[in-house]
């Protein structure tokens, strides 16, 4: 792989050449890293993914995505950025391009993904020779933004005793029968009582699940306790069960997470996935609390 930069006035470039592109694609799909290169005093990186999918698109893209590393961050900052991503046709002298543009922050470092152009295109085409690709970003506009946004602190105090994680399984024997929510029975971890939420119809075409809690009323505020979950749907049939993991601050101002769209109703009900079998099914919720948290909200003022 090889890289560089040219620099003018206003824009910057940065080349990425990748030489022996055909063992990317054989580790398939995911995410590569260029090189680090800066620009406008922040250090950057773009990442390639050469069997990117669209959502409800069969085909596999190549695509980009634009990183502000960590290290250019502050809290109190946002770096609002415009972009072209890049693609080189080697044949011809021309190149493909998307326009990109992202709020860079700390909690958002990585810009969206840019379906660069099809795979299928790319083998037949001029921007694949002799197995290289040349990839790249133009900077149009940088600027940086102090912010007054409150930013909230997470304190995790670990606890004394190590929690062990318990499961609590929810046998549900006519799904159809089920009301729009449908709660599970309570049940007890930590010293808290939790039970299990479920959408059959979220949004027309998928089933949604919630973890909640109830909090203790002696808990001061925005005091909880920092817990690590998993969902899951379990496959009564073949035993590969679909899960979702989470890790939140539960306090009495913020009860309950989960995913609306854990499954579409499609996979739910189809008879070769195992989770439903004659309205029957099984939701397991394995909880565990890392730690007592508390959050505490600041003020950031613009300088």
């Amino acid at each position: 792989m090889g890289n560089s930069c040219a620099k003018g006035s206003e824009h910057k470039t940065f080349k990425w050449t990748i030489d022996g592109f055909s063992s990317l694609l054989d580790k398939g799909a995911g995410w590569t890293c260029s090189s680090v290169f800066e620009f406008m005093g922040m250090i950057w990186c773009l990442k390639l993914n050469p069997k990117d999918r669209r959502r409800n698109d069969a085909k596999e893209h190549v695509s980009l995505k634009l990183k502000l590393m960590g290290t250019s961050m502050k809290p109190d900052t946002i770096i609002e950025a415009s972009f072209k991503f890049l693609i080189y046709d080697q044949s011809f002298g021309r190149h493909r391009e998307h326009l990109g543009n992202h709020s860079f922050q700390t909690a958002s470092t990585t810009s969206g993904s840019s379906c660069m152009i099809p795979l299928k295109k790319l083998k037949t085409s001029g921007f694949l020779v002799n197995n290289s690709c040349t990839f790249g970003i133009e900077f149009i506009k940088v600027a940086t933004v102090k912010t007054s946004s409150p930013l909230e602190t997470l304190f995790v105090t670990k606890m004394n005793v190590f929690n062990e994680a318990k499961v609590y399984t929810w046998e549900i024997e006519d799904y159809f029968a089920l009301k729009n929510p449908s709660y599970s029975p309570k049940f007890e971890v930590g010293g808290y009582r939790w039970f299990i939420k479920m959408y059959p119809t979220s949004e027309g075409n998928h089933l949604s699940l919630f973890l909640i809690t109830k909090q203790r009323n002696d808990l001061p505020k925005d005091s909880g306790n920092l817990v690590e979950f998993t969902i899951s749907i379990k496959d009564l049939e073949n035993g590969k069960d679909k899960k979702s993991t989470g890790r939140f601050h539960f306090s009495n101002n913020a009860t309950s997470l989960g995913w609306r769209k854990f499954i579409s109703l499609e996979d739910f009900k189809h008879k070769s996935k195992g989770y439903l079998i004659k309205g029957k099914c099984c939701i397991e919720a394995k909880v565990a609390i890392v730690g007592l948290s508390k959050t505490v909200v600041s003020e950031i003022r613009e300088s």
